[in-house]
């Protein structure tokens, strides 16, 4: 494994841990090694969102005896404000319980003030086998050509690439040579190091790309606004595959789609997020 070593302290599963006080609040600290431009991954911070959620619904009562599922399916966030690096406060309030799906409301708060309000859907994923799908076609795993982003200029503001392999296909990324004018379709690989991916992982995967308006020659901080992510599978060991596309930029807005497949040509996650990007220079 090339690149950056990852200690265990800044496991994916280390640092996604959230620390319950016992009154459906949560703490838990953003750490400096998941960060994009200084500022807490919006993946990572979904995963801790769903890591709260999980764990109030798993330590609930059902009134009919019968167990929830524990399993995140879905979570979708309001961006209020970026957080910063250091403690937060999770507030959560269980929405509705039942063996099929429950609905926890989680509310990111720091210092007093609320940076990322949730809805976070808990079920059970299934293993039944696939009838029906429409996936991109993407290699199971980087090619010799990909880029390692831990390699690039950029890297001091991606650290995530500290923590994560992230390889990207320079097929359709000419913003890494200065080139303007290819399609905003991107196409990545990523895995956690030093550790296999789990499912919550994927809510990182779904967000890991740089905004696809850096082929149009916009650099630059494009913070999210809506994000909405759909867990579909648990991941097989090995890489993740990513494909990201957009359908419109309109002035500042644009939309983002990723898709996220394991080692085996499962779907993991799928995300949506409306966000803001610069102007064209």
């Amino acid at each position: 494994m090339t690149g950056p070593r990852s200690t265990v302290a800044g496991l994916f599963s280390a640092v996604s841990a959230v620390r319950p006080l016992g009154d459906g609040t949560y703490t838990v600290d953003l750490p400096a090694d998941w960060t994009v431009g200084g500022r807490p991954h919006g993946g990572f911070v979904l995963a801790l969102l769903g890591r709260a959620a999980v764990h109030v619904v798993s330590t609930a009562t059902p009134r009919d005896g019968a167990e929830a599922a524990t399993d995140p399916l879905a979570v979708s966030a309001q961006f209020l404000r970026p957080p910063e690096v250091g403690p937060v406060l999770l507030r959560t309030e269980l929405r509705k319980l039942g063996r099929t799906a429950s609905v926890v409301a989680v509310n990111l708060e720091q210092r007093g003030r609320s940076c990322v309000e949730a809805t976070v859907t808990v079920g059970r994923l299934t293993d039944d086998p696939l009838a029906w799908s429409d996936l991109p076609e993407l290699l199971a795993k980087p090619g010799p050509d990909s880029v390692d982003l831990s390699t690039v200029a950029a890297a001091s503001v991606f650290r995530l690439s500290r923590t994560c392999e992230v390889r990207i296909d320079p097929a359709n990324a000419g913003f890494l040579q200065g080139r303007t004018g290819d399609p905003l379709r991107l196409r990545l690989w990523v895995r956690p190091r030093a550790e296999q991916p789990e499912v919550l992982f994927g809510l990182v995967a779904g967000d890991i790309a740089m905004p696809v308006t850096f082929n149009l020659g916009r650099y630059g901080w494009a913070p999210t606004v809506q994000l909405t992510a759909l867990l579909r599978g648990n991941p097989a060991p090995g890489w993740l595959r990513v494909e990201v596309t957009c359908q419109a930029v309109h002035g500042q807005w644009f939309d983002e789609d990723a898709t996220v497949i394991d080692s085996t040509g499962r779907l993991i996650c799928q995300s949506r997020q409306l966000a803001l990007t610069p102007l064209e220079r």
